[in-house]
């Protein structure tokens, strides 16, 4: 058996030009699809109806697909090419088919909040190893782009820190030292920390971090919470460079770096840098939660 997909209605709002994949995808296993907040291509997506606001988007959706890169303080979500801020509420969410559900990378408490008012399931896929992994060496591409473009020096022969060792965080350390950068990685987990030796960086606990700082030519931070402040920031070099490739509310301090001259980048959605690759990757990690729902696997 598998999903009646021709009555299913998928919204697909907010995100970059990964959601025209995903929405491509969706429309070609048979679903009805509409779309809102994302960039929105002259010949149209075959399938795929351009909607007013998220609101007639979601208006009776079965799903909607929601960006993966965290949410803005406001509450609202990542889709940078809106002509306005996407925030969903209670009375949007009260629109949906009965029984319907949100699926994105991760929800804000208010998100979550709305959601439980209006009846509408929640499902994060922010965490899935296996779809980070998919997804993994577009971000990571996408970090050495940011790298070159930035920088007047080569990676190769740089001393660059990388905080945390999560999925991307190890993709791009063992990406950093085949390159031939000196890489120095801060992370809590002892276990993460071996790892990371073993690719060829040096690990330090995340607390000596500060310690080592001085001696670097670039830190990235992957850890979604800000555990990079003045301390670290202070000892860094002036003008070295400093980019979070964290969901909000990010892992360092960018305004502190900027005023104490560092070069800043806070490089969200970074999967956008290859769309057809990423959002066939979210799209397939999508269509399995979206079976595993309806009893399908």
């Amino acid at each position: 058996m598998t999903v009646p997909w021709s009555e299913r209605v998928i919204a697909v709002v907010g995100g970059d030009h990964r959601e025209r994949e995903i929405a491509r995808q969706a429309a070609a296993a048979g679903a009805v699809v509409r779309a809102y907040g994302f960039p929105w291509p002259e010949e149209g997506i075959a399938g795929v109806r351009l909607c007013r606001d998220s609101d007639e988007a979601l208006r009776d959706a079965h799903y909607g697909l929601l960006p993966i890169p965290g949410m803005a303080e406001d509450g609202s979500l990542y889709a940078p090419h809106a002509p306005r801020p996407i925030v969903i509420d209670r009375e949007t969410l009260g629109r949906m088919a009965a029984g319907a559900h949100l699926i994105l990378g991760t929800a804000d408490h208010r998100l979550r909040a709305a959601a439980q008012a209006a009846g509408v399931g929640i499902v994060e896929y922010e965490q899935d190893r296996e779809l980070m992994l998919r997804r993994g060496p577009t971000i990571v591409e996408g970090a050495l782009q940011r790298i070159i473009e930035l920088t007047e020096i080569t990676i190769h022969g740089s001393a660059i820190g990388v905080v945390g060792q999560g999925t991307v965080g190890s993709l791009l350390t063992r990406t950093l030292v085949l390159l031939g950068a000196e890489v120095l990685v801060a992370a809590r987990n002892p276990v993460q920390r071996a790892e990371a030796e073993v690719a060829g960086a040096t690990a330090v606990p995340l607390d000596q971090l500060r310690q080592h700082a001085h001696r670097l030519d670039m830190l990235l931070s992957t850890v979604p919470v800000q555990v990079v402040g003045e301390e670290v920031l202070e000892a860094l070099p002036t003008g070295s460079l400093v980019i979070d490739l964290a969901a909000p509310p990010g892992g360092i301090d960018l305004q502190k770096a900027t005023e104490l001259g560092h070069i800043t980048s806070w490089a969200r959605g970074l999967g956008a840098r290859a769309p057809v690759t990423a959002g066939a990757s979210q799209w397939d990690g999508i269509r399995k939660r979206i079976e595993r729902m309806e009893g399908m696997t």
